[in-house]
């Protein structure tokens, strides 16, 4: 028997975020050999286009959907031939998936439909929507999603949802406004084995050419991981700021996207 009421709530609530954290460890594998691990990424979506179906009035249950198949849609574009990740400004577009663009993209619209009050995962959704409708990465509406970071910040806080917004804005107002932001996350013991906060850190270095400084975030990043795949990243990267010249800080980098 279904839920109603404030049981619905709560359980609804508690499912959601399991089959999220299926399809993050699907997304980006924390430990293993291989970046992502795709039987586990469809294995949630199956499960979330279930509550959909059992819950069509609900609109976190159509956000979170719809946050996966976009998120989803990248998968082929995501690592190369031979296993090696590929950062989201420099994927192949052509090889993301556009039936899963779109049937995200209609359930994010079947949420937008049921209340204007936005949570969490539609949120992430339209962050996610705002990279799939963009033809190229110079096209992305980075203002817009600064836009959404500050709003997922205020109704669900978090030093995660912090290191997101600062990429975003190092994409939108330059490197050093993002670095700046990501001083307080240093001191967050949530984020002291986090890797990807000294990984955003090195891009953030390596664009304003503090190159000794970038190398040592790689190293620290790469000994934090337990991603074979993202540990050899992250020594490459300290590989090539070991060999790069200071460029001017308006030059693009490579940022990783957080399955966001």
């Amino acid at each position: 028997m279904v839920p109603r009421g404030l049981d619905l709530s709560a359980r609804l609530s508690s499912v959601l975020e399991v089959v999220y954290l299926i399809f993050n460890e699907g997304y980006s594998a924390t430990v293993g050999e291989e970046l992502t691990r795709i039987s586990l990424c469809e294995e949630a979506l199956r499960l979330g286009r279930i509550v959909a179906e059992l819950e069509p009035r609900q609109p976190e249950v159509h956000g979170l959907v719809a946050l996966m198949e976009i998120q989803a849609s990248r998968s082929r574009a995501r690592v190369s031939s031979t296993g090696e990740p590929i950062l989201l400004m420099d994927q192949d577009r052509a090889l993301w998936d556009q039936l899963l663009i779109r049937r995200g993209l209609d359930a994010l619209d079947r949420a937008n439909a049921l209340t204007p009050a936005r949570r969490p995962y539609r949120l992430q959704a339209e962050i996610a929507a705002c990279h799939a409708r963009a033809i190229n990465a110079a096209e992305t509406d980075w203002g817009r999603i600064v836009s959404l970071y500050v709003e997922l910040a205020a109704i669900a806080p978090s030093p995660v949802v912090g290191l997101n917004r600062a990429v975003a804005v190092s994409r939108h107002a330059g490197p050093l406004p993002a670095l700046e932001l990501l001083e307080p996350l240093r001191e967050d013991p949530l984020m002291k084995s986090y890797h990807l906060l000294p990984s955003v850190r090195g891009d953030l270095l390596s664009r304003l050419g503090r190159h000794a400084e970038a190398r040592a975030e790689f190293e620290l990043a790469a000994g934090m991981t337990q991603n074979t795949r993202e540990r050899q990243l992250l020594i490459d990267r300290r590989a090539s700021a070991r060999r790069r010249r200071t460029k001017h800080p308006s030059e693009t980098v490579r940022l990783r996207r957080l399955a966001a």
